[in-house]
């Protein structure tokens, strides 16, 4: 099993910026493609950015693009999502997670086995 704790989220006004953190623990982190989705209310979880196993690769949803940034740190097990330029729409509950196999870019959740509990994220206008 893979375990994920998400921390760094928070209120924010827009144009600000947060940097999230997901730190895993229980298995081999570099042998894992990671993702940050988010949920906002009344929608459905969807796929924010990914990055391959080492580092590689990076990919992102089209309204991230330029602004977002997820990057990794094997020697420390975490994954990172660095958010500039906050929009209101932005606001959601960012999830971390996890997927083993082919190290391509995985953007739908049912592709990532393991997730942590969500950080709030909250941009005013």
């Amino acid at each position: 099993q893979l375990q994920l704790v998400e921390s760094g989220g928070g209120l924010v006004q827009a144009g600000g910026s947060l940097r999230l953190s997901c730190a895993a623990s229980g298995r081999i982190f570099s042998g894992y493609v990671m993702g940050w989705f988010r949920q906002a209310p009344g929608k459905e979880r969807e796929f924010v950015a990914a990055i391959g196993r080492s580092g590689s690769w990076t990919a992102y949803t089209d309204s991230v693009m330029g602004r977002f940034t997820i990057s990794r740190d094997n020697a420390r097990n975490t994954v990172y999502l660095q958010m500039n330029s906050l929009k209101p729409e932005d606001t959601a509950v960012y999830y971390c997670a996890g997927r083993d196999g082919k190290d391509v870019v995985g953007n739908k959740a049912y592709e990532y086995a393991y997730w942590g509990q969500g950080t709030q994220v909250t941009v005013s206008s």
